[in-house]
């Protein structure tokens, strides 16, 4: 099953909107056949290995990440192709959240004489693909906001320039998480202040990238169609509350797919709607790249599953702006609760990985894990012990 987890793990940057799913078939304590999941309509894993198996399927066990599917999409279902190779045994790391499948992969596998096992390496399956497990069973994207940051919590001077708060291996590392999203969210403002391009520039020693979706929240239709996020490979996907037909017509003509979407009574968007809808086109898992106010919204209204920081060694000032715009938190109570489960070295730059809300307890969730720069991963509480 690692074997598979980690065949798996090559379709993290191409194989959006499906899950990342990797598969090995084994006779005779031998493995005969890999395979996975490249892309979205192309063959699912189970049908690569045994396709590479060929005959030594017959009678051998295949071992997959997720469930079987069992229902015709842009492929046949995965189930008849294991029963016609005449396998004895199926085994999966996790059952398919999907209520297309849900158990009934299993089912139709036993049905046919198959024995199935599952719940082998689970989590790790889960992490893999937390995006769409998470887009399956509450019908909208994981979201995860980046932050750079200086030591003392600062993102900008107060005149707003901001380049280049961390080092060049923190700024490679990001363009890693924006290939493994779905989406990267921004707002309008931060369109205005900085004209990024939003791409992920990941150079692969094999495979491919699919440009994430660019998604801009800009409730008055205000972004430019010079923009430099609109001249580049992929989709840009604009979310407003206007009904002006004719700066929706130019911006149309420009790529931009423009969606309206409701306004709250403070005239901004409905955050809570934006995501239902990003979750109606597909997207898994969101990087949020934006300014103090988008991202102290999604944090206050719970719609932000997890914070990911970038903690520059040195020090802005106390007149620089801060992480997050977040009125109303004037008592301890109010605080919004996190867990620290990450620490990572990422050039001269410390990555600190938070779950976010009520479910963050860290005793719940596993162990932290401390990685040195040079990727070993540190046994923190050993580390303390013996200072």
């Amino acid at each position: 099953m690692a074997n598979a987890l980690q065949l798996a793990s090559q379709g993290q940057y191409s194989c959006d909107p499906n899950p990342c799913v990797g598969s090995v078939v084994v006779n005779n304590g031998e493995i005969v056949g890999r395979g996975w999941h490249r892309r979205a309509g192309s063959a699912h894993a189970e049908i690569v290995a045994l396709e590479d198996a060929g005959s030594r399927a017959e009678g051998g066990t295949v071992y997959v990440t997720l469930e079987p599917c069992c229902h015709f999409g842009k492929t046949p279902p995965c189930t008849s192709a294991l029963i016609d190779a005449g396998v004895n045994r199926v085994v999966a790391a996790m059952e398919d959240p999907n209520p297309k499948v849900a158990g009934q992969g299993f089912a139709t596998l036993e049905r046919a004489g198959i024995e199935t096992m599952s719940g082998v390496l689970e989590l790790a399956a889960e992490a893999l693909n937390r995006g769409f497990c998470h887009r399956m069973r509450s019908s909208k994207p994981f979201v995860f906001s980046k932050l750079a940051m200086s030591l003392d919590g600062r993102t900008a001077m107060a005149s707003g320039e901001s380049q280049w708060i961390t080092g060049d291996a923190s700024r490679r590392d990001v363009h890693r998480l924006r290939a493994q999203s779905s989406a990267i969210l921004t707002g309008i403002d931060t369109v205005l202040a900085d004209n990024p391009a939003l791409t992920a520039r990941v150079e692969l020693d094999a495979g491919e990238i699919i440009q994430p979706l660019r998604v801009v929240l800009d409730s008055r239709l205000r972004l430019p169609v010079n923009a430099n996020l609109i001249d580049q490979p992929g989709n840009v996907l604009l979310l407003t509350a206007s009904n002006d037909e004719n700066k929706k017509a130019v911006l149309e003509k420009s790529g931009v797919c423009v969606k309206r979407v409701n306004a709250g009574p403070n005239g901004k968007l409905d955050l809570s709607e934006c995501m239902t809808i990003l979750g109606q086109c597909g997207v898994n898992t969101v990087m949020v790249e934006a300014g103090l106010k988008l991202n102290g919204a999604l944090l206050q209204q719970g719609l932000v599953d997890e914070w990911v920081v970038y903690m520059a060694p040195c020090v802005m000032g106390d007149a620089a702006r801060g992480l997050a715009l977040l009125p109303g938190l004037e008592e301890m109570n109010d605080r919004i609760p996190m867990s620290l489960f990450d620490i990572r070295m990422v050039g001269h730059d410390l990555r600190l990985k938070y779950r976010v809300g009520q479910n963050s307890n860290i005793e719940k969730q596993g162990a932290m894990d401390f990685f040195s720069s040079n990727g070993k991963r540190v046994d923190l509480d050993q580390s303390l012990t013996a200072e």
